[in-house]
C-alpha cells in the first residue's frame, strides 16, 4: 500500500474513533478529546492531499489549522474546568446550566 493509502486509512480510523467517542461517551473531557482526534484527522487529510499533489500550500494551511485547534482545545478545557469547579461533575447529561 502506498504512503497516501496508509494515510487515508489512518485518517479514516481517527474519524471513526472520534465519532464513536462523541456519540457514546458522556464525559465532557472524553468528548473534547474525541473532537481533537477529529481535528487531527483533518490535518492528516490536508497533509495527504498536499503530498499527493506535490503542493506545499497544504502544509501551510495544516499548520494554521493546528494552531486554531490548539486554541480551541485551550478554550474548551477552560470551560470544562470552570463547569467542574462549579458543579463537581462534567457529565453532559447532567449539565443544564448552559441551556439558560
Amino acid at each position: 500500500m502506498s504512503a497516501t493509502g496508509t494515510s487515508w486509512c489512518f485518517a479514516a480510523l481517527l474519524f471513526l474513533i472520534g465519532t464513536v467517542g462523541v456519540l457514546i461517551r458522556r464525559n465532557a473531557l472524553i468528548i473534547l478529546m474525541s473532537v481533537e482526534l477529529d481535528a487531527q484527522r483533518r490535518d492528516m487529510t490536508l497533509l495527504t492531499f498536499s503530498r499527493m499533489w506535490g503542493d506545499l500550500s497544504g502544509h501551510t494551511f495544516a499548520l494554521i489549522v493546528i494552531a486554531v485547534a490548539a486554541a480551541e482545545a485551550a478554550v474548551g478545557l477552560a470551560i470544562v474546568v470552570a463547569v467542574f469547579r462549579g458543579r463537581r461533575n462534567v457529565d453532559v447529561d447532567r449539565l443544564t446550566t448552559l441551556r439558560h
